[in-house]
């Protein structure tokens, strides 16, 4: 009986089941074994890659930071207008698999790989954020304050998509709503 040659799988098969594997369960969802099942390979085509879980972890979480933050804030800067980037970036920040693996990360954020990504993604976050609400017009003082509940606005509708996903409402009102109220009072540019 002839058995089907295996796909050769690459270092970045392995990262992007770890990512999908963080998403679907956190930091412990991304082992060995049963990421191979997954991928339908053995422990040896990881380690052909990999030197361990933590270098494999490592590579998963910096793929969410290229992926999550890097990229969406790049789609970001290609809006010209400064309400639609606002309005853009919820939206792309509120789609899976992101929010996900966002929401994962969270119980294990004094992890020794997580913390410091995930203290990293979030200064990146809030900074672009408050400078995105410096260029709508509001000092950087108003900016600051108004990108922290941007995030919290974020984190908040992230744990209720995975909480209580029947309670959210349609997420293009949800975000004009979030945009409007982030943006009113004290914003010379936002008409």
């Amino acid at each position: 009986m002839d058995v089907p040659p295996r796909k050769r799988l690459s270092a970045q098969d392995w990262v992007d089941a770890a990512y999908a594997a963080l998403g679907d369960g956190g930091v412990a969802a991304v082992a060995v074994e049963p990421l191979a099942v997954r991928l339908g390979t053995t422990k040896g085509s990881f380690y052909w890659h990999f030197a361990g879980r933590d270098a494999l972890l490592a590579a998963a979480l910096a793929h969410w930071e290229r992926v999550e933050t890097e990229a969406v804030i790049a789609l970001g800067d290609t809006q010209p207008d400064r309400l639609a980037r606002m309005r853009a970036l919820l939206v792309l920040a509120l789609e899976p698999p992101g929010a996900s693996v966002e929401l994962a990360l969270q119980p294990t954020a004094d992890h020794p790989l997580v913390a410091p990504v995930l203290r990293r993604v979030t200064r990146r976050r809030l900074e672009y954020l408050g400078t995105t609400f410096r260029d709508l017009g509001f000092s950087p003082e108003e900016s600051e304050r108004r990108s922290l509940l941007a995030y919290t606005a974020y984190l908040g509708h992230t744990q209720l998509m995975h909480a209580t996903p029947d309670l959210l409402p349609d997420l293009s009102g949800y975000v004009d709503t979030v945009v409007a109220a982030l943006t009113r009072g004290g914003c010379p540019t936002c008409g």
